[in-house]
């Protein structure tokens, strides 16, 4: 399912990028996102990991020159440690509730960041929810309804 998720997710990005000219995340992004949309927490960490990514990236940006190549590869690996640190870290707990704030992989909210930093948080995430939703869709037509997590 992941295969189908990403390759989907690959071709829809590409239909909106060319439509409208935003892209949805980066090219695997909508595909990951997909397959876990079920797992609010999980979408919304990885969001907020992107959020702060881009922000830290940004606070570098006054000490260093980013830019092109650079932006790409400091949002990568910035977007990587934070991702990890959110997979060794112990679940939130609210009133004996616990939330594991894990993110969708490690390169997923690098790759966010990037996109955050070239077109706006906005763009990025509103295109990144839209082809998402519609990724989960037709996965879940192509599977008759059945979609395992």
């Amino acid at each position: 399912m992941l295969i189908e998720a990403v390759g989907i997710g690959m071709f829809l990005s590409l239909v909106l990028t060319e439509a409208i000219g935003l892209a949805a995340g980066g090219i695997v992004v909508p595909g990951y996102i997909a397959l876990v949309l079920h797992k609010p927490t999980q979408v919304v960490s990885t969001i907020g990991v992107g959020v702060v990514t881009y922000l830290v990236v940004k606070l570098l940006s006054f000490y260093m020159i980013i830019y092109g190549r650079r932006l790409l590869i400091a949002s990568i690996l910035v977007g990587y440690l934070i991702a990890y640190f959110t997979r060794i870290s112990p679940p939130i707990t609210i009133d004996t509730v616990a939330i594991n704030i894990e993110t969708v992989g490690f390169v997923i909210p690098g790759l966010i960041a990037y996109w955050i930093a070239r077109q706006g948080i906005i763009p990025t995430l509103a295109a990144m929810i839209i082809v998402s939703s519609l990724v989960r869709l037709i996965i879940i037509i192509l599977h008759n309804g059945v979609v395992i997590p």
